[in-house]
């Protein structure tokens, strides 16, 4: 292909999957799924408020995004704090003028048993994966209303359709965010404001290493993904660009499974094939 047919690509994909100009107020930047999809839509010329509850590593992936020659700015934000959300949002459109996109990537969760959970935990997870994005988000929609326009992505699970154990509070949680995501796409579409969701099925990170290590559990997620491995937190990043740039204009109220086949049905059972 010549240098001219090149160049035509990728203005093409530019003008499509860009995020030059567009301002993103990211939740939970700074766990190890955030940092990295952060790290892309900087890439992609967002620039991208960073929003987390730990300073420290916020500091770091702003030096990281910067370095890049990104942008990118640190806020800090405790969503257990009624009150927090919107402080934060203040300090955001302050310093940077306006939000054209929120991502709530911020959760928790913490595996028990039904019978095993206190009312402290179940308090905290809720106040977090649900409570606390559900009151960022009407602030920030509060905002997007007078621009006239808006997106919004909010980090679902495979727990919103197919549970594990140990997860009753956290799959309680994330079920309800993909319903939110369905109201807000209902009830904001008025306002130039679009949702979607992203469901990430078993992805490989420094907090579910422990699960990848396990010898019986590691081998039970396997059977069930049919490309038979964890997903990377990398492997999230194109799906995060797509909902929140212009190429998905006219995808709202959705959820978007990126999980290697496993609600597909995982590995198939043997059958009669030549194909081997």
């Amino acid at each position: 292909m010549s240098a001219d047919g090149q160049s035509s690509i990728a203005g093409y994909l530019e003008t499509v999957f860009s995020l030059k100009g567009k301002v993103i107020l990211f939740t939970g930047a700074a766990g190890g799924i955030g940092s990295v999809i952060c790290k892309g839509y900087a890439r992609a010329g967002a620039q991208v408020a960073l929003c987390d509850m730990d300073a420290d590593k916020l500091t770091e992936l702003e030096k990281e995004i910067r370095a890049e020659g990104g942008s990118a700015s640190s806020f800090t934000l405790d969503l257990t704090r009624m009150g927090d959300a919107a402080d934060c949002v203040k300090r955001v459109i302050a310093a940077c003028g306006r939000i054209d996109v929120l991502f709530n990537c911020a959760g928790i969760n913490k595996r028990e048993g039904l019978l095993d959970v206190e009312e402290g935990t179940y308090d905290r997870i809720m106040q977090i994966n649900l409570k606390g994005l559900y009151f960022i988000s009407q602030e920030v929609a509060k905002h997007m209303r007078e621009s006239g326009k808006g997106n919004i992505i909010n980090m679902a699970s495979h727990n919103s359709v197919g549970m594990l154990g140990g997860c009753s509070v956290y799959g309680a949680a994330k079920s309800a965010v993909t319903a939110l995501t369905r109201s807000m796409a209902v009830e904001w579409a008025k306002f130039g404001i679009r949702a979607n969701a992203i469901a990430p099925g078993h992805i490989l990170t420094p907090l579910t290493t422990v699960t990848w290590e396990h010898p019986t559990r590691s081998a039970y997620l396997k059977e069930r993904i049919a490309m038979e491995r964890p997903g990377t937190p990398e492997e999230i990043v194109g799906v995060a660009i797509l909902l929140a740039s212009d190429a998905s204009s006219y995808m709202s109220g959705m959820m978007v499974h990126i999980d290697g086949g496993c609600l597909a049905g995982g590995v198939p059972w043997d059958f009669d094939t030549r194909y081997n």
